[in-house]
């Protein structure tokens, strides 16, 4: 497996790995959206066999701190070691740039999904803390939590 930077078609990538992931990511328009907003992001896919297995897209909210802005891989290659190249990846690239923090928000504990407790433990897992439960940002029925991770 290798991680490379993609620089084109990065929507339709996007959009071909969430189609995979319709527990986590199981509504039209958020996709459509993330679609669009990762064609202007610094987007890695993870590469095995010659096919992507997974992505991550950055998005730089200050000269000090950039966020997974959305992430996903294929659910046959959990576990693989994708998920965590990605991040790494993330992490080298966000401080080239500068930043001295990694962001990501995710479903809130408070909300009772077992996909998300796995979410939130693969993020702990590369070493985020959750910092704050941001109950209306996404609608009450999808409290966000937020991390964060010291690069």
């Amino acid at each position: 497996m290798q991680i490379v930077e993609v620089t084109e078609n990065k929507g339709a990538l996007c959009a071909r790995i969430l189609a995979t992931l319709p527990t986590w990511f199981g509504n039209p328009e958020s996709n459509a959206a993330y679609e669009r907003d990762v064609e202007r992001m610094p987007v890695f896919a993870a590469i095995d066999a010659g096919e992507a297995i997974g992505f991550l897209a950055l998005n730089r909210h200050t000269a000090y701190a950039q966020e997974i802005h959305v992430m996903g891989v294929r659910p046959e290659h959990h576990r693989s070691g994708a998920g965590r190249a990605l991040v790494t990846a993330a992490e080298t690239f966000a401080r080239a740039q500068g930043a001295r923090f990694l962001t990501v928000k995710t479903l809130s504990p408070s909300h009772p999904d077992p996909g998300y407790v796995k979410t939130r433990a693969f993020y702990e897992g590369v070493g985020f803390f959750p910092i704050e439960e941001v109950p209306l940002l996404w609608g009450p029925e999808n409290p966000a939590l937020m991390l964060i991770k010291t690069l």
